[in-house]
């Protein structure tokens, strides 16, 4: 029996005409054999839950630095909020769950530690630049290894999906827009619950013309933003919201930019980062040989620039590490003999 196969008749007959079918796929750079049991979006999904870039999401930051608090959301946290936005939404649609919970989980791999901070200080120090949905494109494609093989070898809608779930790109396929949509939804409204949290804000300080049209709490917000996106979305060839609810959505997304991402007291912390990732960029850039051998090795035989060699080595850390790893380096370690 080739349960596969079944799979992919059920996806013919009850998905949207709109729906990337698995069956369809443009496939992958190097050619596999198709598993028997699941489709090729399941495979995918799978190496990405199963690699290490995905594990080390835990100890990211979202917004507030290394949180000691248990309940402040983390890369990994977020990244799982969105799999069950985007999953809820294409069950509506009648989209592929499967293409969108493989983009979800995979959209946020190469993500910095200390969040878009860290990224934005990468992205002054290497000559190429850094952007994170990029790096996770060099992550799936290059960094993670499967089968002693570099990259995993996804296929070309989950790689679109990730690569254009931020900025102004556009996913190819509805599933890839239906996570840049629930990427935006669960930043901004758990995002609000954690600076709630951290008394950065209130909640009467949310725009009331915002909170008029969306809610004034948080599942509130998060399912009238999820019903729009399905009523003015359903069987079409496109995803939105209506331009009242996505006004609305903007008008929070500038106010958590301007009292949150942007304030003083969610940034207090931020110089202190940004020192720590600039040192040891330039550290490594006059000491090469200092990288990890493991790291190194990947690169071996390959005419790669030492800067981006750096930047996936720090892109790849977590806040925790790098911020041992600095200690170590540069903090003198008290004389231990007697």
């Amino acid at each position: 029996m080739n349960i596969r196969l079944r799979i992919e008749e059920i996806e013919k007959n009850l998905l949207s005409p709109y729906a990337a079918l698995s069956c369809n796929s443009k496939g992958r750079r190097l050619y596999e054999e198709k598993c028997n049991v699941r489709t090729d979006f399941q495979r995918d999904r799978d190496r990405i839950i199963h690699s290490k870039s995905f594990r080390r999401l835990k100890h990211k930051t979202q917004v507030f630095i290394a949180p000691e608090g248990d309940h402040y959301r983390t890369r990994l946290t977020h990244t799982l909020e969105v799999a069950q936005i985007g999953r809820t939404l294409a069950r509506a649609l009648r989209l592929n769950e499967d293409l969108v919970e493989a983009i979800a989980l995979g959209h946020d791999l190469g993500h910095t530690p200390f969040g878009h901070t860290g990224e934005r200080v990468l992205d002054n120090l290497n000559p190429k630049g850094f952007k994170h949905n990029e790096q996770s494109i060099r992550v799936v494609d290059f960094l993670e290894h499967k089968d002693n093989k570099k990259g995993l070898n996804l296929t070309y809608e989950v790689r679109d999906g990730i690569r254009n779930h931020s900025g102004n790109n556009k996913p190819q396929t509805l599933e890839g827009q239906v996570v840049k949509f629930a990427d935006r939804i669960a930043y901004i409204n758990h995002d609000i619950d954690d600076a709630i949290r951290a008394g950065v804000i209130k909640n009467e300080d949310l725009p009331k013309e915002a909170i008029e049209i969306l809610g004034n709490s948080h599942g509130e917000r998060i399912n009238n933003m999820i019903f729009d996106i399905i009523k003015n979305s359903m069987e079409k060839n496109t995803i939105s919201m209506t331009k009242e609810v996505g006004k609305a959505t903007k008008t929070l997304r500038d106010f958590m930019f301007n009292n949150v991402y942007l304030s003083k007291k969610a940034k207090s912390e931020e110089a202190k980062t940004e020192y720590i990732i600039e040192q040891l960029y330039n550290y490594y850039l006059k000491n090469n040989n200092a990288l990890p051998k493991e790291h190194l090795e990947i690169y071996k035989d390959m005419d790669t620039q030492i800067e981006d060699i750096i930047c996936d080595y720090i892109a790849g850390t977590t806040d925790r590490f790098i911020i041992n790893l600095y200690y170590n380096i540069f903090i003198p370690k008290p004389w231990q003999k007697y």
